[in-house]
């Protein structure tokens, strides 16, 4: 009797020491997360304007942040095909998104480039997303300042202005890029609880080794109604025993 109750004291004690580990290790993982901000970018695609491209995919995209203050830039997500040069058997594909091309050229041992910070501490490849709601998260100093850009490219959305082939010139449009990829554009200031909207910047555009930005071209139609929706909610982060790199500290 005396020893199934040496038993019983042994588990009771047991269980008593594991639940106030459990506690314990919650109460720091929350602690943790006071203090510190995130910012969620969230995209909504339309899919009915999707389904009517050549290809019916959904859009190549890359979003990256840049410090007002030393122009520096950030990746923080980019669609697989482009974040590891997958053009099935093209080497690689600038038309698709110049802008984001020309800031982090792509090679074999990741990216380069002359406004890319060297060793960036957060950059997430994925497959290009095929559910309506896309979001994804980067942690930033708070009360930091930063411009968020979103660029877009759809292929083979043709229309009258940004044909497969011309037909006046007999100019073909070699990678399928149709419309120009779409550059939106959000200034944004780390404060919890805030949110902010996208501006449509301008187009970029590709030709012979040159990218240029331009105001959106009235030819521009569809193009600019497949992100339908997208916004940036400053939020704490969610408790995570462990935490990746934070940009901007």
């Amino acid at each position: 009797m005396k020893f199934d109750n040496k038993i019983k004291k042994i588990v009771i004690w047991g269980f008593t020491g594991v639940f106030i580990l459990i506690i314990a290790i919650s109460s720091i993982v929350v602690l943790k997360t006071i203090g510190r901000t995130q910012m969620q970018i969230n995209i909504h695609q339309n899919k009915e304007i999707i389904y009517l491209s050549t290809f019916a995919e959904p859009p190549q995209f890359a979003i990256w942040l840049q410090n007002p203050d030393n122009h520096e830039c950030q990746t923080v997500f980019v669609t697989r095909r482009a974040g590891i040069g997958d053009w099935e058997g093209k080497a690689s594909v600038p038309d698709a998104l110049p802008r984001w091309f020309e800031l982090f050229t792509v090679n074999d041992k990741g990216r380069s480039g002359k406004d890319a910070i060297k060793e960036p501490s957060l950059f997430i490849t994925g497959a290009t997303p095929m559910d309506d709601y896309f979001s994804v998260r980067a942690e930033v100093k708070p009360g930091s300042k930063w411009i968020c850009w979103i660029e877009m490219n759809l292929a083979g959305d043709f229309n009258e202005a940004f044909p497969e082939q011309n037909i006046h010139t007999h100019e073909v449009d070699e990678f399928s890029c149709g419309q120009p990829s779409l550059l939106y554009k959000s200034e944004i200031t780390a404060e919890e609880g805030l949110s902010f909207n996208f501006e449509l910047a301008g187009q970029s555009t590709w030709k012979n080794g040159v990218t240029t930005i331009e105001p959106v071209s009235p030819g521009v139609t569809s193009a600019k109604n497949i992100f339908d929706n997208m916004f940036i909610e400053i939020i704490r982060p969610k408790p995570k025993i462990i935490d990746k790199n934070k940009i901007g500290e």
